[in-house]
């Protein structure tokens, strides 16, 4: 897999590293754990999938290549949208300290679950609405989001650390990567990137 996200233009050495480190089979269904390593989605349960490989190094790889290794090991790292856990994982191993936060009840102990047994001390689940961030966490260096809003939350704008980004997919039918840079404590910088598919970003918890 790790080899295949290479000739796809991933080049980000601790992403490529975590992805080697971390087993997506583990995170799916055993039915489909002979699909674990293909470049594709799948379904795990409550109408959400796991990302594409491929997406899960692209979105990472846009967040973290901005930061030098120092300020990395210290960052402070959201991600909206927790699902089965293995982009948590996979964040967990790249930044300092990640916050996840999933609003579906079932997938929130669902991932508790997948993680458990890798016993890492940097992650922390938080069963809640991701539209509303965790503000008590903030500020963030980066944000990542693994569903797709009509646009992003203004309350994760305001939780973004001054020269931190956040990478989203926007757009309801059409949806793209947006990459967002907090550039000053008013002013943020967008460039929006891939053509990608996500599932809807919904408000409060269920």
């Amino acid at each position: 897999m790790v080899e295949s996200l290479r000739r796809l233009g991933v080049r980000h050495a601790p992403v490529l590293d975590a992805m080697a480190q971390v087993p997506r089979h583990a995170f799916i269904d055993a039915a489909l754990a002979s699909r674990a390593y293909e470049d594709v989605a799948l379904p795990i349960g409550h109408g959400q999938t796991i990302s594409k490989p491929s997406t899960v190094a692209r979105m990472l790889e846009l967040v973290a290549h901005c930061l030098p290794e120092a300020r990395r090991a210290g960052s402070q790292v959201l991600e909206v949208g927790t699902g089965c856990g293995y982009q948590a994982a996979v964040l967990a191993r790249v930044f300092g300290q990640v916050v996840s936060v999933e609003r579906v009840r079932g997938l929130h102990e669902q991932a508790r679950n997948n993680l458990r047994a890798m016993r890492l001390a940097n992650l922390r689940l938080v069963f809640g609405d991701g539209n509303l961030g965790v503000p008590q966490a903030a500020p963030f260096d980066a944000i990542v989001m693994a569903a797709a809003g009509e646009s992003i939350p203004d309350a994760l704008l305001e939780q973004m650390r001054i020269g931190g980004r956040l990478i989203a997919p926007v757009g309801t039918t059409r949806q793209a990567l947006h990459l967002v840079e907090r550039v000053d404590r008013g002013e943020w910088r967008l460039t929006v990137l891939d053509a990608v598919r996500f599932v809807p970003l919904r408000t409060g918890t269920s």
